[in-house]
Formats: C-alpha cells, structure tokens, sequence
C-alpha cells in the first residue's frame, strides 16, 4: 500500500471512530456533509460551517452530529458519497467544495434537504428555479468565481501590460472549470491576448501541465477555478515562485500562502452561510423559501513580498485597487 493511500485510510478511519463516538455522545438530527475537497485543507472552512450552525443554536457534538465525506478532487466519487448519505437517512445533505459536489447532491435525492456550495449560476445548472425563490428541496450559497475568468485575466494584462501569451491551468474533468475557459477565450481574443491551455486532474497530469508551461515560455499564469487545485495549492504556488511565473488566483487563500494575486469571494463566508441555513432548514424552515446567498464583496489580494522576489514593480494603481497587501 502506497504511503499516500495509508495515510488517507487512517485518516479516513480515524474519522469514522470520531462520528460514531460523536453520535453517541449526542442527541439531534445527523447532517451529511459532503465536499470534493481534502479535510487536510478544509479546517477553516469546516469551522466557518460550525460557525454558521452556532448563531442558529447547533452544536456538533451536543445538539447536532455531522458525517463528513470527501472526494479529496476525485469527482467521480461524489455520486457515491451522497446516496451513501443519503441511505444513512441524514436530516440535511450539504453538498459543497465545487459544483460537481452540488450536483450530486441534488440528484441523490428529491426529499431530503440540500444546502449547496458552489462557483457558478445554480440556476444555469439546474439547482433552483431562480435566485430569490429556489424551489424545490435545494438552497445555499454560490460564490460565482467561476463567472470572474475574464477579471483575472485583467489583473494579469494590467501587472504586465506588453505581455500577449498566458498559461491557463484547467480541470478538464470540472464542466465549470471547462465554460469558464470559453469565456477566458473570448476575453484574450477581444484584447489580442493568445492563451496556453495546461490540462490536469491528477497528479501526474499536474507535473506535465507543469512540464508544458515550462516550455511554451509564457509570460504568467491564471489558475482556473477548481477543488482540485485548491488542495495543490502548495505546489502550484512552488511551481510559479520556481519558474519566476507571476500568477492570479481565485481565493485569498493562495495569497496568503505566497501566491502573487488573487481576486475572488470569501469561501469561508460562504461555509458559515451553508450553516446557517442548515441551521434554519432542521429548525423547521424550507429551503424552497430560502434565496440563494450570493458574494456581496471581491477581495483583491496582493502579496508584495512574492512580487519582490520576482523582480516585479507593480503598477500604483493596483497597489491602490487592492483590498489587501502582505508585506
């Protein structure tokens, strides 16, 4: 047994024997929890769902019990894990960590509740019937990165306004991740941009989507929005910092782990939002009658010791546009 699948199976059990020693000790509905996302990675945003769950009045462990399942980027699981769930009979079915997890928790089941999490339109993929009044048995928050392609690639032609050739990093298996490319083709047509497009879903193919940027020579990259690549996030930013490759990314969290941009939602907001509602729908409301929650604020980070490492001097007017910047 690889090391790696050791690990994740200790990991895994040692999980199971927390639930069940969880469930025993508690009285209260069970909640399914479902991400495409690694737990190693996922702790903040867990405690901002547990945090969501408190200003309702649920506590795991003492009112509520939560079972976690995590696809760890291999989407193809999720289907599985939600009608595991969803025989186990949970009270609420949270589908979160990507669209791909949204969805299948949809398609698991037509009665049980569904909070979802996503980062695109829930009403183009057929979550809900509209934004203010979703219908049916599904509800919960979409971050719409994958909607902001052509933003990013902004930032970039503004950080290096005489470079034309971009990488892009893709998911080809994350549909999201495929529609938001189109519009990131489009966006680089109209400004006479060309873009290279790496393909990767796993491991091996993010070491040959490396391989390839390395050798096309592009000028910066621009990480498409993708669970996968959140739990690379270390090594995707090793890979930029080695190959002296500025890079824009989705979320915060890249920036603050010495990514040089980002621009995107708070994910954390949105968990303790999925909570919430959560919350409301086992103490009794619909989720039918529960608008969508939808980012009110973009947070646009700049990590300037990143960029002084790359020999970058950074335009004044980004400096001034940034919500954040780590020294």
């Amino acid at each position: 047994m690889r090391r790696r699948d050791f690990i994740s199976l200790a990991y895994g059990t040692a999980i199971g024997v927390a639930a069940r020693r969880v469930c025993a000790a508690a009285d209260g509905p069970v909640i399914g929890f479902m991400s495409g996302r690694s737990p190693e990675d996922s702790d903040y945003l867990v405690a901002a769902f547990r945090q969501g769950l408190a200003e309702v009045g649920l506590s795991e462990g003492k009112n509520v019990v939560i079972e976690y399942r995590w696809a760890r980027g291999r989407y193809d699981q999720l289907p599985a894990l939600a009608a595991d769930l969803v025989k186990r009979k949970v009270a609420v079915l949270v589908g979160v960590g990507g669209d791909v997890s949204a969805l299948a928790a949809k398609r698991a089941t037509a009665t049980i509740p569904v909070i979802f999490g996503m980062g695109s339109d829930p009403v183009k993929a057929g979550l809900v019937e509209s934004i203010s009044r979703p219908g049916g048995n599904a509800t919960g928050f979409t971050l719409l990165t994958n909607e902001m392609g052509s933003k990013r690639l902004g930032l970039l032609h503004d950080l290096l306004p005489k470079a034309t050739f971009f990488g892009v990093l893709v998911n080809p298996k994350f549909s999201p991740g495929a529609r938001a490319l189109e519009d990131l083709q489009d966006a680089a047509r109209k400004a006479n941009e060309q873009l290279f497009v790496a393909n990767a879903s796993n491991d091996a193919e993010l070491d040959a989507s490396f391989a390839s940027l390395r050798q096309q020579h592009v000028s910066a990259l621009l990480v498409n929005p993708d669970p996968y690549f959140d739990t690379r996030r270390e090594r995707i930013i090793a890979f930029a910092a080695q190959e002296r490759l500025p890079a824009v990314y989705q979320f915060r969290e890249y920036a603050l782990a010495g990514g040089l941009i980002s621009y995107g939602p708070s994910v954390p907001e949105g968990y303790r939002q999925a909570g919430i509602y959560t919350g409301r729908v086992l103490n009794g409301e619909k989720p039918a009658d529960l608008p969508v929650v939808q980012p009110t604020k973009f947070e646009f980070v700049i990590n300037l010791k990143t960029a002084k490492t790359l020999g970058l001097m950074l335009p004044s007017g980004l400096l001034s546009f940034a919500d954040e910047v780590i020294e």
